[in-house]
């Protein structure tokens, strides 16, 4: 009996072969991608099937087949044994396999101008509850940096409404980070702890992603909106964020809450990463910077970088790093009863409106 693989039809269609050693991997679907830009069919050799979560269109190898040729499916095992060069058998019975453990799929992330527009769309359908302004009110912010920035609270309920509104308004949500199928499978966004959604923005502006402060909470007060190991979910990356427009020198810190409080308040340019011990899409970035004229990068870490070694191994790994790339650098030190420099110049700040 004629054995088929799906690597034989990937072949046979002339479709992109995967990236070395990778068995999963996505292309553009040729139902609802208009770009070769655009990859969101994701084709498994080694569980032999593909689905594409943007469109819905799934199947195994003769549906595959059948996509691409038009060929019916009913008649599309004779077309590969002819092309194949598999002679023809009689039919065998199957011997009944033990079906698999269900896996999760989750997508490829969309490009950031994609993102950009969904997380805009979905900020612009939320609101900013009156505790959590008065939270960014006592930080520094002045209402107009307030709907400068964009921060909204998370949405509580009607999650799902939202989601389907924002597909009516032609708006991506497959491989945006946060927004996932449920069982039924239609797109919902995440569900997460009552907090602050903070629009996380590249050098031009453009949301990248999306964090939350999360409200009485002790430990990870701050965390990534993402729908990993969620159906059709898209898990969140390490992203630097950007306050102010790109200039020969910056301050450097961690989170992007924090920055926006220092730009707002002095004026200067900050770049902010998740943490010193998340550098992941730093070298990234600052390669984009320095060509565009950033030399000098002055760090301003929490002041318990000095004293915490865990903190301390990330700084040394960053500083490191800005050697090797040729930067000027150095670090801003202050008052240590105040854990940040947000805190430190909003407290000088308010002394100064005193005296």
């Amino acid at each position: 009996m004629e054995i088929f693989h799906m690597w034989d039809v990937v072949s046979l269609l002339g479709i992109p072969m995967p990236p070395s050693g990778r068995s999963s991997y996505y292309v553009p679907c040729p139902c609802c991608d208009s770009s070769p830009r655009k990859k969101h069919l994701n084709i498994n050799l080694k569980k032999e099937v593909f689905r594409c979560p943007r469109c819905g269109v799934s199947g195994g190898i003769f549906d595959l087949y059948a996509l691409y040729t038009g060929t019916p499916r009913d008649q599309v095992r004779k077309a590969l044994v002819e092309q194949l060069g598999m002679p023809e058998e009689p039919k065998r019975p199957r011997r009944k396999v033990q079906s698999q453990p269900q896996q999760i799929e989750e997508c490829p992330i969309i490009d950031i101008d994609a993102r950009h527009a969904t997380y805009s769309a979905l900020l612009s359908k939320l609101t900013l509850a009156v505790d959590h302004k008065e939270n960014l009110l006592n930080r520094g912010l002045t209402e107009n940096d307030i709907i400068r920035l964009g921060y909204k609270s998370t949405p509580v309920v009607g999650m799902s409404a939202i989601a389907a509104q924002l597909q009516s308004e032609g708006m991506y949500l497959a491989g945006v980070p946060g927004f996932y199928r449920t069982g039924n499978g239609s797109w919902t966004f995440i569900h997460e702890q009552r907090g602050i959604l903070i629009p996380v923005r590249d050098r031009q502006g453009r949301i990248q992603g999306l964090q939350i402060r999360r409200d009485n909470v002790a430990r990870r007060k701050f965390r990534w909106v993402s729908s990993a190991e969620k159906p059709d979910g898209c898990r969140a990356e390490g992203w630097t964020h950007l306050a102010g427009s790109v200039k020969p020198k910056m301050i450097l810190t961690e989170g992007p809450m924090k920055a926006d409080v220092i730009h707002a308040l002095t004026g200067f340019t900050v770049l902010a990463v998740p943490g010193v011990n998340a550098l992941t899409q730093l070298e990234s970035a600052l390669i984009d910077l320095q060509k565009e004229g950033l030399t000098e990068i002055k760090t301003a870490f929490d002041m318990d970088f000095a004293t915490n070694h865990h903190v301390q191994n990330g700084y040394d790994s960053l500083l490191a790093l800005l050697s090797n790339m040729g930067f000027q650098f150095g670090t801003y030190l202050w008052d240590p009863r105040y854990k940040g420099l947000d805190d430190y110049i909003w407290e000088y700040c308010l002394q100064r409106q005193t005296q």
